[in-house]
């Protein structure tokens, strides 16, 4: 697959942290590798805490978008659809290791861990260099019509 997941189920979506379609958003592209998922992103001067450093809001968004998109991948894979599930973070928790340096790229790697009929809990890690400075664990869940969510990307 060369188009990340979200150009390719989602184009149209305006996510701040995965939307194609966000000029101003952190616009991640997540790609399906064996049995994870993983991202390269760059931050630019206005995601940092401060200079040289990755602020942890930013952070928190990177791993929300990059898992749930993993959770959605997971469960189009598992049940046989053409596309995947809308799915919501239905809860995460980010624990921030070290710094992470926002003078390079980062990278994101996430794989499920359980799932239920309607759900997928994922945990990722986020690399800089050859250290993880950051690590979450969330549940993500699909969303049926009727939900504010349904089909909003």
């Amino acid at each position: 697959m060369n188009a990340s997941l979200q150009d390719r189920h989602a184009p149209a979506t305006r996510c701040f942290g995965c939307g194609p379609a966000n000029d101003k958003g952190l616009r991640i592209k997540s790609f399906p590798e064996g049995d994870e998922v993983v991202c390269t992103w760059t931050a630019e001067p206005h995601h940092e805490a401060f200079s040289g450093v990755l602020n942890g809001g930013n952070i928190g968004t990177l791993f929300d978008c990059h898992c749930n998109w993993t959770a959605a991948h997971f469960l189009m894979q598992r049940d046989g659809l053409s596309s995947p599930p809308c799915t919501v973070t239905a809860e995460f928790a980010v624990a921030l290791k070290r710094p992470t340096p926002s003078t390079r790229p980062v990278h994101l790697r996430a794989h499920v861990v359980e799932s239920g009929p309607d759900r997928a809990t994922v945990e990722a890690t986020l690399t800089s260099g050859d250290k993880v400075t950051a690590t979450c664990r969330g549940t993500f869940v699909a969303v049926r019509e009727g939900h504010p969510a349904f089909h909003r990307w």
